[in-house]
């Protein structure tokens, strides 16, 4: 090899690692709107069983793509002025109690006293807590940089906000272009090989819609059994506590725990008086979280998506890891995908050798 050849070889090698490297920082700047156009995708895909179900009653497209895009703005809406000014009203008792529960001792030691009585010493000790926030808060530079963190979680807040609105739009604009969108797709394919690319992706965009409809419902059942469960069991807020199990339940597998414990362990902060009453509550979640894993959650996972119960582990796990909460809830429909991929190419490539 001569040192010109070497010399364009190096080249061309440095120029294909620059230019890997460029599209990687572009990813990377990017990923906020990949991330709102892939979510919005995944949605859309889980409103157009209801749309195709709407056109095999002939219902024109044009007029089921409407109804569906006027139901859900409508639920939306119902939801939000139907619960926010509860949940808004709800949140302020469960703050009010809270600083009662607080403000109710004669001093500190008192404070001390009665949360280390519920709390063991080996798990937390109390007294040097508090004497540590003590001390942080009375740290000028501290109080500057929580003010830092609040204006930070403000500009998060609003970012999230303003990323919830592009993706409802994203996913009303999808919703409607979607069969033109696919039929570019498939055009781009081989006509040899249409046939066979349009019906995997046809399975693939399927078991998504369906996933996304079974999540959709299971976290609507969660919250609908709650506000139920708790409003006959007498326990406080019952549609604040609502909303966090069905939020919490779109999370796969541990999602529906977390938000459990979560409105355990608030029921009895606000209401530490009263140990049965969160017992009540305890026992109701755990009697459902049994139900949801053993009957709600397989149904879904194998009418909807046919995923093995360790695929569905590793890929929320690996989502999660990934993408954080959005990674875990798109990374089963995906391993679904991947399967459907291999059982109908790659095991009926490998058995024609």
């Amino acid at each position: 090899m001569t040192i010109h050849g070497a010399f364009r070889i190096g080249l061309l090698g440095g120029l294909g690692v620059l230019t890997a490297m460029l599209i990687g920082s572009a990813v990377i700047t990017l990923a906020s709107v990949i991330t709102y156009v892939g979510f919005a995708l995944f949605l859309a895909l889980g409103l157009d069983p209801i749309v195709r179900y709407l056109v095999s009653k002939q219902f024109p497209r044009w007029l089921a793509v409407v109804t569906v895009v006027v139901s859900v703005l409508a639920v939306f809406a119902g939801f939000a002025l139907a619960i926010v000014p509860v949940i808004a009203e709800q949140m302020t008792l469960l703050y009010q109690g809270i600083l009662d529960f607080l403000t109710s001792y004669g001093s500190l030691t008192e404070l001390e006293t009665a949360l280390q009585s519920f709390i063991p010493l080996e798990v937390l000790d109390v007294h040097a807590t508090i004497q540590g926030i003590i001390q942080f808060l009375s740290d000028p530079a501290n109080i500057a940089s929580i003010g830092g963190g609040v204006l930070s979680v403000g500009a998060t807040f609003a970012n999230a906000a303003l990323g919830g609105f592009l993706t409802i739009m994203l996913t009303i604009y999808l919703v409607v272009s979607l069969p033109s969108i696919t039929r570019a797709v498939y055009s781009v394919v081989p006509a040899s090989k249409r046939e066979t690319f349009v019906g995997l992706a046809e399975q693939v965009i399927k078991a998504v819609g369906q996933y996304v409809i079974g999540q959709g419902s299971q976290g609507l059942t969660n919250g609908v059994l709650s506000f139920i469960a708790l409003s006959i069991i007498g326990a406080h807020y019952p549609a604040l506590f609502a909303i966090i199990a069905l939020m919490f339940s779109l999370i796969p597998l541990v999602g529906t725990i977390t938000g459990s414990i979560i409105i355990i362990a608030t029921q009895y902060l606000v209401d530490p008086e009263h140990p049965m009453l969160t017992l009540a509550v305890a026992i109701y979640y755990l009697v459902y979280s049994q139900i949801e894993a053993y009957v709600i959650g397989p149904m879904i996972m194998n009418r909807a998506v046919k995923v093995p119960g360790v695929v569905v582990i590793i890929a929320a796990l690996a989502g999660g890891a990934l993408m954080g909460v959005l990674g875990a809830i798109v990374a089963i429909p995906v391993a679904a995908s991947v399967l459907i991929i291999v059982r109908e190419v790659i095991i009926p490539a490998q058995d024609k050798r």
